[in-house]
């Protein structure tokens, strides 16, 4: 038998998605693991959601829809930018996608050529890198050092280096939590535009931020595409339901790549996630014990010896420094998971270069989760 393995499937692997099968491989065989090494809430989708499935699932007929998704959810994502951002966006510039992953293949196939250079910012989500490798775009990964988040300062070093195609940025990032001041972000948008270079804003931790209001990138120029998702804040991970806001000009590559690649996103979660933006109060409610989990883990990291390597403001990452313990965060991973019974993220995922110093815990379970696992790693430390 031939098999023909082509050099894109020789990516890095996606580090948490291993811990998490490790970790459910022990849940398998009883062991009480705590898991804080994905990026998933522990909430069911809002009653009002489930209840709409249930609706449709009783009729039965779940079909193909247009490409770019149902007209009712495209409206529904457009009210909720007047009413969240106070910024009027079209319909038709919305395309409703796979989950966010599937907006961000869209994206990139739709913008860039194999060869072009990409800037994101290291750490960051570790898709981006290995999606665009995959296509055979040059990722140019930016370590932020001592700094937060990207800024412009940090684009115009890039692009002086070598001419850039494009910059993609998240606020709230993952892992870090951080997030981009407005004028940060205006300043961020300008200079991209004024050098030419493309801007992909990843917004799918928006409405997570606890200090300061959300600002899409929407509102410094309509040439941003930009990508959000209902899996975090709307608890929806596994419905693989997202949208991207484009640009007029994008508006019918991405149509036409998405017609061959997915033919429409699944029609019983669009329709369900419609009644997500009506779900504010549920979903406010989690939010508040995120945040609660977040006041615990700000205080007790540090006790144990884990100082925040950037500050916690949105999403529900903690990124902490581990070389108080260990200079290998892989091998520290491992060895937490099968001694304490914790699961978190090596840094590595984040960071090719010195993600052997960091670590990322997701607080999106239990309250009491969090505080046994907290306790669980203090005994085992000692």
């Amino acid at each position: 038998m031939v098999v023909s393995l082509s050099r894109r499937g020789n990516v890095e692997p996606f580090h948490a998605m291993d811990v998490l099968a490790e970790a459910n491989r022990l849940k398998a065989q009883g062991v009480p693991v705590i898991s804080m090494a994905v990026g998933q809430p522990s909430d069911p989708a809002p009653a009002r959601v489930r209840a709409a499935a249930a609706e449709v699932l009783q009729v039965g007929r779940i079909g193909y829809t247009d490409t770019l998704g149902l007209a009712g959810l495209r409206k529904a994502i457009a009210a909720h930018y007047a009413d969240h951002y106070q910024l009027e966006v079209e319909p038709a510039r919305i395309a409703v996608t796979t989950g966010s992953s599937a907006a961000f293949n869209l994206a990139f196939l739709a913008m860039f050529d194999p060869g072009d250079r990409v800037a994101i910012a290291a750490p960051g989500y570790p898709a981006y890198r290995n999606i665009m490798a995959a296509l055979g775009i040059d990722v140019v990964e930016i370590e932020l050092g001592d700094a937060a988040y990207l800024h412009a300062g940090h684009l115009e070093a890039a692009h002086r280096e070598k001419p850039l195609k494009g910059v993609l940025f998240a606020s709230p990032a993952n892992p870090t939590g951080a997030v981009i001041p407005a004028d940060e972000l205006s300043a961020l948008v300008d200079t991209a535009e004024a050098l030419g270079i493309a801007v992909i804003s990843d917004e799918i931790y928006h409405r997570l931020a606890y200090g300061a209001p959300d600002t899409t990138a929407l509102a410094f120029g309509n040439s941003v595409t930009v990508i959000n998702s209902f899996s975090k804040y709307y608890c929806m991970t596994g419905w693989r339901i997202g949208w991207m806001v484009l640009p007029e000009a994008l508006v019918r590559p991405v149509e036409r790549i998405a017609q061959s690649l997915y033919i429409s996103p699944p029609e019983l979660s669009q329709i369900a996630a419609i009644e997500a933006f009506a779900a504010t109060e549920e979903l406010e409610a989690i939010k508040g014990r995120y945040a609660w989990n977040r006041e615990l883990l700000m205080k007790r990291l540090p006790e144990l010896g884990f100082p925040l390597a950037a500050p916690m403001d949105g999403a529900f990452y903690a990124f902490c420094d581990v070389t108080r313990h260990s200079n290998d965060s892989m091998a520290f991973a491992r060895k937490m998971l099968a001694e304490a019974h914790v699961a978190a993220t090596p840094g590595r995922d984040f960071d090719t270069q010195a993600g052997h110093r960091t670590m990322r815990f997701s607080y999106a379970g239990s309250h009491d989760d969090m505080v046994e696992a907290m306790a669980r790693i203090e005994r085992w430390l000692r």
